[in-house]
């Protein structure tokens, strides 16, 4: 079987320690052939570079890409799913977060559509382990994600998935919905999580903002169907309302009184209408960009790869 690695760099100082893990793994396996594909997200640190085209000239078996500017972890992977020739495609860190060493425990299971890497004690920071249990929470509502099944970019792709994944144009890839979408034979596989071996988390609140609110508007319509929701019964409470008062007018005489509860239902009112609007806005700019086929990443440079792929 062939396997692509593919690896989403950012500010990473041990490339070279990772591949000589992941060929080390591979020569205990001769009878699989295998490919890295090293997809370097425009690393702010210029020595990174520089380091993969080194190792793309000095090893047969990498690639290397480098992306025009920082487009995120998701369109990384995305790039590197694209250029991967393999049967199975194994995606992992680059900071030795997942361990190589656990690279067969995914192929022992290549017959599945999805094996992802489930950590058996997590490594991250209590304020990254609270955001990834909300998320996890989330993914199952808005993704169908499967019981039992926890979420890691330590994964396996048979090439049916990658393929299907790679059919689908969207600005704002979020690698796990696009996965579900296509199959839902997945299968958790208990590995490691090793300490961050330097480097830094590319991961800011910000972008975890983003990626979060990729997973909401792009890869669901909750927002927008609860957004309804809360309107016709709001409508449906006004009706009823306004019915009453006309039957007490009508057959009791009775007015309603009081200017401070007319001004707070036109604030809560007219709240409702902003969020609602600005809801609608936000998948509107969503569908705009999608109209606008505009591209997930963009390549700046390839190494590496067989005169063929070229």
């Amino acid at each position: 079987m062939r396997v692509s690695i593919v690896i989403p760099v950012y500010d990473s100082p041990v490339l070279e320690e990772l591949a000589d893990s992941i060929e080390a793994v591979f020569r205990t396996r001769p009878e699989d052939d295998y490919e890295i594909v090293f997809v370097d997200d425009r690393s702010p640190d210029p020595g990174i570079w520089p380091t993969l085209v080194r190792l793309s000239e000095e090893r047969e078996r990498v690639r290397a890409i480098q992306l025009t500017r920082n487009f995120g972890q998701q369109a990384a992977t995305l790039c590197g799913l694209r250029e991967a020739s393999g049967e199975a495609v194994v995606t992992l860190d680059d900071d030795f977060q997942h361990d190589p060493a656990d690279i067969p425990k995914l192929l022992a299971h290549a017959d599945r559509d999805i094996v992802i890497g489930q950590f058996e004690r997590k490594r991250h920071s209590p304020f990254k382990r609270l955001t990834s249990r909300i998320k996890g929470y989330f993914d199952r509502i808005l993704i169908g994600k499967p019981r039992g099944i926890q979420l890691s970019s330590f994964r396996l792709l048979g090439r049916t998935v990658v393929d299907g994944v790679l059919s689908i144009r969207t600005p704002h890839p979020f690698l796990p919905a696009l996965m579900f979408h296509v199959s839902k034979d997945v299968v958790g596989v208990p590995v490691g999580h090793g300490a961050r071996r330097g480097g830094r988390s590319g991961y800011t609140l910000r972008k975890l903002f983003r990626v979060f609110s990729n997973l909401l508007f792009n890869n669901s319509s909750l927002v927008l169907r609860l957004v309804g929701g809360v309107g016709v019964t709001f409508a449906a409470v006004s009706f009823l309302l306004a019915a009453v008062v006309v039957y007490r007018k009508i057959v009791h005489g009775i007015e309603v009184q009081g200017w401070t509860s007319l001004f707070a239902t036109l604030l809560l009112i007219g709240g409702l209408l902003l969020v609602s609007l600005g809801v609608v806005g936000e998948y509107l700019l969503r569908i705009i960009e999608s109209s606008e086929n505009r591209p997930t990443y963009l390549v700046r440079r390839r190494l590496g790869f067989p005169e063929e792929h070229r």
